[in-house]
């Protein structure tokens, strides 16, 4: 698994074969950063559930400001560490999801695009979307990708518009709008 695009093109990223983590294909990769390259230049990114970092590390190669990863697991922290060695701009939380939001919330820290891949089994996804909305943590127009299997992501907001959804394989992307 590699950097796609940008300033970090190439880079070998590790973490893809970890029980537990499910990497994003390269070319789902390519069509979701085609369907938001417009909203990544100097954008705060938040991978939220981030695994080996891909979604976020591609966001900083393309042009984001920040990145904020955030991931609870002991063995995925320390293949996260490696991932981010020479990613400038990039901040690690080893802890989990809500803690994370409650620290982003006390720090008045908000995001312009929010990459959401939680263990599916878990189902995580609209509680994790539920407390990102609860905590004021996006910037008006900012951009939610949420990617799921079976858990449909629920958002009963009005502010949020779908941009897109797509099915790959067993695995669904659906791109909001925070209006």
């Amino acid at each position: 698994m590699r950097v796609i695009s940008g300033k970090y093109k190439g880079k070998k990223l590790i973490g893809f074969d970890i029980i537990g983590t499910r990497p994003t294909m390269d070319r789902v990769k390519e069509s979701l950063f085609g369907s938001i390259q417009n909203k990544v230049k100097d954008s705060v990114v938040l991978d939220l559930f981030a695994g080996s970092g891909s979604l976020g590390i591609e966001a900083l190669s393309n042009g984001a400001k920040e990145g904020y990863f955030v991931d609870s697991g002991k063995e995925i922290g320390r293949i996260l560490k490696q991932n981010l060695d020479g990613v400038e701009n990039s901040f690690l939380y080893l802890m989990d999801y809500s803690s994370a939001i409650q620290k982003f919330q006390k720090e008045n820290i908000q995001f312009d695009l929010v990459f959401l891949d939680p263990p599916y089994h878990l189902l995580l996804l609209n509680k994790s979307i539920e407390a990102i909305i609860t905590a004021n943590l996006l910037k008006k127009g900012a951009i939610l990708v949420c990617e799921y299997e079976e858990e449909i992501p629920i958002i009963s907001h009005s502010s949020f518009s779908i941009m897109k959804e797509k099915k790959y394989g067993d695995k669904n992307i659906t791109i909001y709008k925070y209006e």
